[in-house]
């Protein structure tokens, strides 16, 4: 299967989202939507060929957007603060799904890091909606390791090494990453977690994390176990890092599409 995609603006009120959408020819339900979520400092040409991949690889269609502040989205227009993953997961989400999809379609998240984050979070608070949950990387406490790898990153990013961030982000760049390294590791996000927040969702979910993720560790797998009161599957992936689906881009995919196949298109 050959996906194509076309590259649209979705207007909110005084916000430009902008996503891209994979059709897949003779998907096998269209009752169904992958909508991928972007990491910390991600954007849509940052997933590369993953998004297509792995709709192929099930069959079905999917959506990815960028959210306000980051890639060809507009600028963030108000200053991030502790609560910032719950204004993406409870209202630009919301939003954005509500406008670009009828009610009666379902979906299934897949959420890289940041992403992962606001895609529990979004489970949880509308589970009628969602079919299913895939993270990479998800957050749902703030770790000394998560700061302590986020310290190489803004010294890179002073001395130049991560320019490359603007060939994305364009002017937004510098703002963003700031925005990014301040809130965690501010003293008002030191102790950020969303344990409790999660124990609503219903949804089947795959909860991935490569074993040399310099931003989490397996207390992030367990969190979300223990908090889940669904079918979970955790698995801590040896040999990767914070982008498995980026480092062992088949692989990744045949996971996700192992679990989807058997516990969402089956049932």
């Amino acid at each position: 299967m050959n996906p194509f995609f076309y590259m649209p603006i979705l207007q909110l009120g005084n916000v430009q989202l902008h996503f891209e959408s994979i059709t897949v020819p003779s998907s096998e339900r269209d009752d169904l939507v992958l909508i991928f979520l972007h990491e910390a400092l991600g954007s849509i040409p940052q997933w590369r060929n993953f998004p297509p991949t792995l709709c192929s690889s099930v069959g079905l269609s999917g959506i990815v957007y960028e959210r306000q502040g980051y890639g060809q989205s507009s600028p963030l227009s108000q200053v991030r603060n502790e609560k910032y993953l719950h204004d993406y997961a409870l209202c630009e989400l919301p939003a954005f799904i509500e406008e670009i999809l009828p009610p009666e379609k379902r979906i299934i998240l897949v959420g890289h890091s940041d992403g992962g984050t606001i895609a529990l979070l979004y489970a949880s608070a509308f589970p009628k909606r969602v079919a299913g949950i895939i993270t990479l990387a998800a957050h749902v406490i703030n770790e000394p390791e998560t700061i302590a790898g986020i310290r190489p990153a803004v010294q890179a990013y002073a001395e130049g090494k991560l320019d490359k961030l603007k060939s994305y982000h364009g002017e937004k760049t510098d703002t963003l990453f700031k925005s990014w390294s301040d809130t965690w590791q501010s003293k008002t996000f030191q102790n950020w977690t969303i344990e409790n927040e999660i124990q609503g969702i219903q949804a089947p979910s795959l909860i991935l994390q490569g074993q040399r993720d310099q931003y989490g560790t397996q207390k992030q797998l367990d969190i979300i176990g223990s908090s889940m009161k669904v079918l979970c599957f955790i698995e801590m992936i040896p040999g990767l890092g914070h982008h498995p689906h980026l480092e062992d881009t088949i692989g990744t995919a045949a996971r996700i599409t192992s679990f989807i196949n058997e516990h969402i298109l089956l049932k």
